[in-house]
């Protein structure tokens, strides 16, 4: 038993509108298989005889590109134009798949721009910060560690990294020492070949004094913004899947109506069923299925 797929709506009546917008930039390329009459200029129906007509006649003189590149630019509308209303369907998934993900852009920048104050304007403000933006690998490690800890805690003209390795400074300190020296809990001469491998391993992975930070007296502020940074960085990641899909349906869409094309000078047609399915994801959110199964 076979079922047939209706559509109707704004949706489908703007994809329909653009469908003939093609079909009709490529009926006027195809020959006329009949003269028409000859009107004068004043005559209004003289109007109606110079446009193509978009009958199925005049669809078989349609060059052979033309509907899987309607479909790739506007997916579902190459089908729309061969009066397969599963053309709809991908109109539809466009839509919805493009609402998506500029949505997930959104919240991903709101979110960003909400982590990025509350660390400059909260961790970083009591180090007289000069630059706000940097590379979200430094903000990453914000949610690891409390304080980044000074870059150096020589008094004097001498360089002495932090030994507090709860903090992220100290960490690398320590990271350092056990990469270089035998023994991490006891360093050899400073002027030694070893030390000063591990003085340039860790000036090149601390963080300087112009982006110290320290949430020590904000836990709040420090717990929102661990939210923020989580948010951001899921809305970005839900984006580039979300763009992801939009590209595939362009695809899926070019190659049904290529397949069509080819299958319609043989006298047959293609058959697409569809299943729309939504529940909960692994993480709580919510999980659409789209299942299509192509008969031809």
């Amino acid at each position: 038993m076979s079922r047939s797929i209706s559509a109707s709506g704004p949706i489908f009546s703007i994809a329909r509108a653009l469908s003939l917008l093609v079909a009709g930039a490529a009926a006027v390329s195809a020959p006329l298989t009949a003269q028409t009459p000859t009107r004068s200029r004043d005559d209004p129906a003289a109007l109606f005889t110079r446009i193509p007509s978009l009958s199925a006649d005049d669809a078989d003189h349609r060059p052979g590109w033309i509907r899987p590149l309607a479909s790739a630019v506007v997916p579902g509308s190459g089908q729309l134009m061969s009066g397969a209303p599963r053309g709809a369907i991908y109109l539809v998934a466009e839509v919805f798949l493009i609402t998506k993900y500029a949505n997930s852009r959104s919240e991903a920048h709101r979110e960003q721009d909400r982590y990025l104050d509350l660390a400059f304007e909260v961790a970083r403000s009591a180090f007289a910060p000069s630059q706000r933006d940097t590379a979200f690998e430094y903000f990453e490690q914000m949610t690891k560690f409390v304080e980044s800890g000074p870059f150096d805690v020589d008094p004097g003209p001498g360089f002495a990294p932090p030994t507090d390795e709860q903090t992220f400074n100290g960490t690398q300190w320590r990271l350092a020492r056990e990469t270089f020296f035998g023994d991490p809990d006891s360093p050899p001469d400073p002027s030694s070949p070893e030390y000063q491998q591990a003085i340039q391993f860790y000036r090149s992975r601390a963080i300087g004094p112009n982006y110290r930070w320290s949430w020590r007296d904000n836990p709040l502020e420090y717990d929102t913004f661990r939210q923020a940074i989580r948010k951001s960085d899921d809305a970005f990641q839900r984006s580039t899947v979300q763009i992801g899909l939009v590209l595939a349906n362009h695809l899926i869409s070019t190659i049904d109506a290529f397949i069509s094309e080819r299958l319609s000078a043989s006298g047959r047609r293609t058959h697409l069923k569809t299943v729309l399915t939504q529940k909960a994801g692994p993480l709580g959110g919510p999980s659409v299925t789209w299942t299509v199964n192509v008969e031809f």
